[in-house]
């Protein structure tokens, strides 16, 4: 499903959080938001089926997620990710993460140039974990939204 972040049915997706957790994820929501301004839509998006954690399963389930792209000349793009996932062991995780477009000889269509994951457990709550991901974001969008810039911090070759 795909909304405002104010549509996301939280304590089903994530049935353990408190009203103050809940309270925390719509503040930083709004941070990202309005991070987003001017970029086309912020609309988020989430998956009921995988508010269990799925067990063996290829790829990763993401549970609540937000996909900004940026588009630039010609058919280059950056997209910056902001996702709740499950871990292959079923523990939550935050991952944020700069993708740009592939330029390579073998076509990947985008490589993760930047990224950060924060897996929930004992010492890091899922606010928390949000709260860095949602941090790491807006702290991206910020940066220079030049591709070519992405691709020399990664080393990779240019369009």
């Amino acid at each position: 499903m795909r909304g405002s972040f104010d549509d996301v049915p939280l304590n089903t997706l994530f049935p353990t959080l408190t009203p103050p957790d809940v309270e925390s994820l719509h503040q930083v929501a709004r941070t990202v938001d309005a991070a987003c301004v001017g970029r086309g839509t912020a609309d988020w998006e989430w998956f009921l089926e995988h508010a269990a954690f799925p067990g063996t399963w290829r790829g990763t389930p993401v549970i609540l997620g937000l996909d900004v792209i940026q588009h630039a000349d010609g058919a280059d793009q950056l997209e910056f990710l902001l996702q709740v996932v499950w871990t292959q062991t079923g523990q939550l995780a935050v991952d944020a993460t700069v993708s740009v477009a592939c330029w390579c000889d073998t076509d990947h269509a985008t490589h993760d140039v930047d990224t950060n994951r924060l897996e929930v457990g004992k010492d890091t709550s899922l606010p928390g974990a949000f709260r860095a991901g949602a941090e790491r974001l807006t702290g991206w969008l910020a940066d220079p939204h030049d591709a070519d810039h992405w691709r020399a911090r990664a080393r990779l070759p240019p369009r």
